[in-house]
């Protein structure tokens, strides 16, 4: 027999009345607020808006070229990344900062197959953004982009990330890999812009949205950012070994891990074959899942990336392969790849 004990003349605790209160999410909406202000506070001032004459973003009725964008410092000396789309053709470029204090920008240099581009001020930046680690976000994680759209100064939007690992053309026609899918609102004039944690890192350099799509908005990851980046400022151009593959990213399942004998985590699956290059006259084909190349495991498409760097041009290397199941190997010697190249 099941004894209850306590006082049973006892009255309701102080409060009750019996009715279901309703959830106070004040403190859940302060705490979600509070991460967006500090990230805000902290990026804001890295971030400038440009204006461009000579480009290729509109054309005036007396022929001339002009249209404007984002950028943001990422060296306190005056560095700023931006979109190669968005430069491309300038004959000059005017930087205005958080302060309103407007400056010449200079071209450094820009690589049009990620769609970045480094410039110059000759001034001290009034804030710096730190490049963070893309390869650790998630589906769903909060991001905050911060730019300029539609000449509207210093403008916040928030979402999350909505996907990873997404391919997407650049505007010479290659895809670019990796790319971060979010739905933080941006537009025209968005571009160039960063997209940021809310610790305040930039994770991806804001460089795209869908027309006519609601919440389809696309950034290049910071890792790619930090690689071209620091080529740009180096050579003012980046040289890569070219396989003439294009890929995704995918993570192994537990197994697939011990189907295929794998310790690395992950692996890219071939998209598309350029039929005429390296890859594709050596037997690479779509679908197969590329797990090394010259002997490094290839976990991601920005392993591929930093793989195929300039060290890699005319060397011999061996592909590690898995095909319907089955793996192979076979050997490319990568080339040079040109602006021009398809």
């Amino acid at each position: 027999m099941l004894t209850l004990t306590g006082n049973k003349d006892a009255g309701p605790e102080p409060g009750y009345t019996g009715i279901a209160q309703p959830f106070d999410e004040s403190p859940l909406l302060d705490a979600y607020s509070s991460a967006i202000v500090r990230a805000v506070d902290r990026v804001a001032p890295a971030v400038i808006h440009l204006e461009i004459t000579g480009g290729t973003s509109s054309r005036s009725r007396g022929g001339d070229v002009s249209g404007s964008g984002s950028g943001f410092f990422f060296t306190p000396d005056g560095f700023l990344l931006t979109n190669a789309h968005v430069v491309t053709g300038a004959t000059a470029m005017r930087a205005t900062m958080s302060d309103g204090a407007a400056y010449s920008a200079h071209f450094v240099g820009a690589d049009p197959d990620t769609d970045l581009a480094v410039l110059k001020v000759d001034h001290s930046a009034p804030g710096f953004a730190v490049l963070g680690d893309s390869s650790a976000l998630r589906p769903g994680q909060l991001v905050i982009a911060i730019g300029n759209p539609l000449g509207f100064q210093a403008t916040v939007t928030a979402g999350v990330v909505s996907a990873l690992g997404r391919t997407m053309r650049s505007q010479n026609g290659r895809l670019i890999d990796g790319v971060v899918q979010t739905d933080a609102a941006l537009n025209p004039g968005n571009s160039g812009g960063p997209l940021v944690t809310s610790r305040g890192d930039v994770i991806g350099v804001n460089t795209a949205v869908i027309a006519g799509a609601q919440g389809l908005c696309f950034a290049i990851p910071s890792s790619t950012a930090q690689f071209v980046a620091s080529r740009l400022m180096r050579d003012g151009r980046v040289r890569r070994a070219y396989l003439g593959v294009a890929g995704q990213s995918v993570r192994f399942t537990r197994r697939q891990l011990d189907r295929y004998h794998l310790s690395a985590a992950g692996a890219v699956l071939v998209i598309d074959v350029d039929p005429v290059s390296p890859a594709g006259l050596a037997g690479l084909a779509p679908r197969d899942l590329l797990v090394s190349v010259g002997g490094s495991p290839i976990t991601s498409v920005d392993d591929m990336h930093r793989v195929l760097a300039e060290e890699a041009i005319g060397i011999p290397v061996e592909l590690v392969f898995f095909r319907s199941g089955v793996r192979q190997h076979l050997v490319v010697t990568p080339l040079e790849r040109r602006a021009v190249a398809g």
